[in-house]
């Protein structure tokens, strides 16, 4: 398994929709979602990515610091960070909350915003992924405050187009079912996004997505990720890429911020983790899991890490 695939499955996002907007010129909305928008959907949960699809029309939209982007018709624009946005036919405009104008659900279907002042029409589906502890995951906490995927382009566009589109039509009609659909394409959709920002970072752009892109790098992050357990030397770890044990470490810190052995031990306590949240594994099947052969071991290097012992956190958590 390569590391990207890796970190994903670990991450265990979870997928859904929540909204059907219907805009028409001229409008503009101020949006952010909370993980309270989300409960109904999926029960508790800390941290949330929204985004927004655009099955008709056009609109603008902006994050704070950043530059505004226009997007069309099957285009999407997802915020890793969930900060609060504009989005509108004309940015100037005063925005209205979104909070203050969606309309409950009917027929368990989706909430909906109709909006605007007759002009060009817009139709959104807004959705999420939702999951725990996104700023110390090595991908979700480096991605920029917005990713754009243009759906139109790449290998996968035919298929994620005419199946969001259809998926998109299924939950509009409030047809059983389409939302779990949807909740699974969610989650594709940020597999790609992520994908695509990748394939357009520049060479001399650091951090973990960076380190896919050095061949070096990229092997040590599969070979750590492949091969968890292991009793790992720097050494031995160069000696599988194909470096010496100081061209591995120098070009690994530079890229990924951290030396390989300190990333190895937090990527350990990630995972470990979410095996305590999710799984009934016992304390020390956990710690073997991940490569510690002493719970004791194991309990201190995770309450440094999370700040609480495995049994402690597990218990709130």
């Amino acid at each position: 398994m390569d590391a990207l695939s890796d970190v994903l499955r670990t991450t265990h996002l979870m997928g859904g929709v929540f909204l059907h907007a219907e805009l028409t010129a001229p409008w503009c909305v101020e949006s952010k979602v909370s993980p309270e928008n989300c409960a109904p959907f999926l029960g508790r949960t800390t941290d949330v990515i929204p985004y927004h699809y655009v099955l008709e029309g056009c609109l603008r939209v902006e994050v704070d610091g950043a530059d505004p982007i226009d997007l069309g018709a099957d285009q999407v624009v997802l915020f890793p960070r969930n900060d609060s946005h504009l989005m509108g036919s004309d940015l100037r405009l005063p925005p209205v909350q979104g909070d203050h104008v969606v309309k409950p659900p009917s027929n368990g279907g989706l909430a909906t915003i109709r909006l605007g002042g007759g002009g060009a029409r817009t139709c959104l589906v807004c959705g999420f992924l939702a999951g725990e502890d996104f700023d110390r995951n090595p991908i979700i906490s480096t991605l920029p405050p917005l990713l754009h995927l243009d759906v139109k382009e790449g290998n996968a566009a035919d298929w994620i187009r005419s199946t969001f589109n259809y998926a998109a039509q299924e939950i509009a009609a409030g047809r059983a079912g389409s939302e779990t659909v949807m909740a699974k394409l969610s989650e594709l959709l940020f597999v790609e996004a992520v994908r695509r920002y990748v394939e357009t970072l520049p060479e001399q752009h650091t951090g973990w997505l960076a380190g896919l892109k050095d061949p070096y790098v990229a092997r040590a992050l599969a070979i750590l990720h492949a091969r968890l357990k292991e009793s790992w030397t720097v050494e031995q770890l160069g000696k599988e890429v194909g470096l010496s044990r100081s061209a591995l470490a120098e070009r690994f810190t530079q890229v990924i911020g951290l030396p390989p052995m300190q990333y190895l031990t937090q990527w350990r306590l990630q995972v470990a983790a979410q095996e305590l949240r999710n799984s009934s594994k016992s304390i020390m099947q956990v710690a073997e899991g991940v490569g510690y052969e002493s719970e004791a071991a194991f309990s201190r290097a995770f309450k440094r890490a999370h700040g609480a012992p495995p049994a402690g956190w597990r218990k709130r958590n």
